[in-house]
C-alpha cells in the first residue's frame, strides 16, 4: 500500500505558502490506518525500539501511539499542552518559529531508567520532539527513539535530535 496516496495535500494551509499534508484521509480509510499501525509496528520492531512505554504527543500522535503501544506491549502515556494533566506535572517552553509553545508530562508517569519511544503523527522542525525529549530527561525516563508517520525532510527536524533513532514511513 502506498501511504503517500492516502495523505491529501492543502495548499496555503493555515497559512499562503505552506502545503499542509492532511492525514484525516489516512485515518478514515480503515485499511491505511491498520497498515499504517503495522508498518510502525513492524519498524520499531526491525530497529529493536521496543520501549516500557510510548509517549504520544499532543493530539495527532495519540492517535498512533496508542494501537503502537497496545502492539508493542507497552504503556501509553500522553505529553500534553499546559493546563489539560491533572497531577503535578514537568514542563517544557520551546521556540516556535513565531513564539513559543509548552509542553507538559505528568511527573510520576514514567519509572526513573524506563525505555520510552516518543510517538508523534510529523517531523517537521523537530521543536516539539526535542522539547519531549527534554521533559523525558526531567523525569529521568531514557528516550531510546522517536517514529514518525511523516517527515519533512526540508526542515531539518532530524538535527534538533541528534543520534537518535528516527523512524518515518513517509518523506517529503
Amino acid at each position: 500500500m502506498e501511504l503517500q496516496s492516502l495523505i491529501r495535500d492543502i495548499p496555503d494551509f493555515p497559512q499562503p505558502g505552506i502545503l499542509f499534508r492532511d492525514i484525516t484521509t489516512l485515518l478514515n480509510n480503515p485499511q491505511g490506518l491498520r497498515y499504517t499501525i503495522d508498518l510502525l509496528t513492524q519498524k520499531c520492531r526491525d530497529a529493536n525500539l521496543v520501549p516500557d512505554y510510548i509517549v504520544g504527543i499532543e493530539s495527532r500522535g495519540f492517535i498512533f501511539a496508542t494501537p503502537l503501544a497496545y502492539q508493542l506491549n507497552a504503556g501509553f502515556v500522553p505529553v500534553r499542552k499546559p493546563g489539560k494533566l491533572p497531577a503535578s506535572v514537568h514542563s517544557v517552553t520551546y521556540e516556535l518559529e513565531y513564539g513559543t509553545d509548552s509542553l507538559e508530562i505528568h511527573q510520576d508517569a514514567i519509572a526513573p531508567g524506563a525505555k520510552v519511544l516518543i510517538v508523534d503523527d510529523l517531523l517537521a522542525t523537530g521543536g516539539t520532539a526535542k522539547a519531549t525529549c527534554e521533559l523525558l530527561t526531567q523525569i529521568k525516563a531514557k528516550t531510546i527513539g522517536c517514529a514518525f508517520v511523516i517527515e519533512l525532510t526540508a526542515l531539518g527536524g532530524r538535527q534538533k535530535l541528534p543520534n537518535m533513532p528516527i523512524i518515518n514511513l513517509v518523506e517529503y
